[in-house]
């Protein structure tokens, strides 16, 4: 278990003010001037060095995704970091907590980013949604730029650079990067092609790197304590802390910072009061947002809770936002709901999402009343394989997945519901 002295956010339930003065009495803005001394390089080295994997689902590896930025920018290119603040995942709600209660981690984090890898300004993308927490963002913004944190020599550094809050229209496909960058330039939000990848082609044709809101807050403590402290939490290639969300049948849902790989049964017993009805009702688990696939109750109670671990049970770890479902869940209807939202949100650029997502929304839809014939649970099953891997961004595996962890799992209660109706309407009949 995570001890207070190696938490990174340190008022992360609002405790305590967020403002500028009150962040920097807990440590934020400490002489932000001498981190920078180390060098650009070096910044990133220490970034590889923590082990430390992109928070926002795909998990890849944040110090090697800075090193692609050029080290010389064009006078006419300059490089960008963008800070992906939608938080649209279903069960996720980490980032929203940050940037209320915490911005200045965060803006701190942008500044030091944006150094390392050469950029002239960080974008934050934020949710529409987020009324609140946007204001508190622009108004921690502001701070920093009256107190000379930021702008022309932020810090007295000798650094040009520069914040903007940007607010989306409320499209979970703009936290997909490259529809992020489309929105952010005033295009409809529709993922573009990759090669060119944003770090040689992103914003505005411009050198850029998206990053997850996490991602980016807990860099200014990774180098106040070095990357090898950070290293230190969790199992080797899925090192350091992590915010998790605890939603669904528990007592006390939550979100906690934790070391990774933490196993489930001690995350929720110690943060969120255990489950509801006790470890026997537990049914299922999403362990990380509505795109990964459910883990029944016996194959997760002792998993590790991080990359490997959850992938090795044919799941994952995505933003780390655990739902809890118990056995008063209807599991079918719960992913034919996911399979709404999923069908709702494409963007309909691919054929395979565009078509598929309300084909199979339609048939989970008949399998929750059992009207349907048992070789279409198959046939379901073939369309998410075709769907999977066959789309510009990740949209067609988050709609293609849980449908697979379903049919994987839970295949009996599928074929049960059908017979179930076959027999009334045959007794009906008669």
């Amino acid at each position: 278990m995570l001890e207070d002295k190696d938490r990174i956010f340190t008022n992360l339930y609002g405790f305590q003010d967020w403002r500028l003065k009150a962040a920097q009495q807990r440590g934020d803005w400490d002489d932000t001037r001498a981190l920078m001394a180390i060098g650009q390089d070096e910044i990133i080295e220490q970034v590889k060095l923590s082990g430390l994997r992109g928070r926002g689902g795909a998990g890849f590896p944040t110090g090697m995704k800075w090193s692609f930025m050029p080290k010389q920018p064009a006078a006419d290119r300059p490089n960008f970091l963008v800070i992906n603040a939608d938080e649209s995942e279903p069960g996720s709600c980490k980032d929203r907590e940050i940037i209320r209660h915490d911005p200045h981690k965060l803006i701190e984090g942008a500044l030091l980013a944006g150094f390392a890898m050469r950029a002239r300004a960080a974008y934050i993308y934020i949710r529409g949604e987020f009324i609140f927490e946007t204001k508190v963002l622009e108004d921690a913004v502001q701070e920093a730029y009256d107190a000379g944190l930021l702008g022309r020599n932020a810090c007295k550094s000798g650094y040009d650079f520069d914040v903007f809050v940007h607010r989306g229209a409320g499209a979970y496909i703009c936290g997909e990067e490259t529809a992020m960058l489309e929105s952010l330039e005033g295009k409809p939000g529709k993922p573009r092609l990759k090669p060119p990848f944003p770090a040689g082609a992103g914003l505005y044709g411009c050198p850029t790197t998206v990053n997850n809101v996490e991602s980016i807050a807990v860099v200014p403590t990774i180098l106040r304590r070095g990357g090898l402290w950070f290293k230190s939490f969790g199992r080797e290639k899925n090192e350091g802390t992590k915010l998790f969300q605890i939603s669904g049948h528990v007592n006390c849902p939550c979100v906690v910072e934790e070391a990774m790989g933490i196993p489930f049964r001690e995350l929720i017993d110690k943060h969120a009061g255990g489950i509801r009805g006790g470890w026997d009702n537990l049914l299922a688990v999403i362990p990380g947002g509505s795109s990964v696939p459910l883990v029944p109750a016996h194959e997760i109670m002792d998993a590790p809770m991080d990359f490997d671990g959850l992938k090795d049970l044919g799941s994952g770890l995505g933003t780390a936002a655990v739902i809890v479902m118990d056995k008063s869940t209807d599991v079918v209807k719960a992913i034919s709901r996911i399979s709404y939202f999923y069908k709702h949100e494409s963007c309909g650029q691919c054929t395979p999402c565009r078509e598929g997502t309300g084909w199979m929304w339609r048939v989970m839809e008949r399998l929750v009343t059992g009207e349907a014939e048992i070789h279409e649970i198959d046939m379901l099953h073939d369309v998410t394989k075709q769907v999977e891997g066959h789309t510009i961004c990740a949209l067609g595996d988050a709609a293609a997945w849980p449908i697979q962890g379903l049919i994987r799992h839970y295949r009996p209660e599928l074929e049960r519901r059908i017979v179930a109706r076959q027999e009334g309407q045959l007794e009906a009949a008669e």
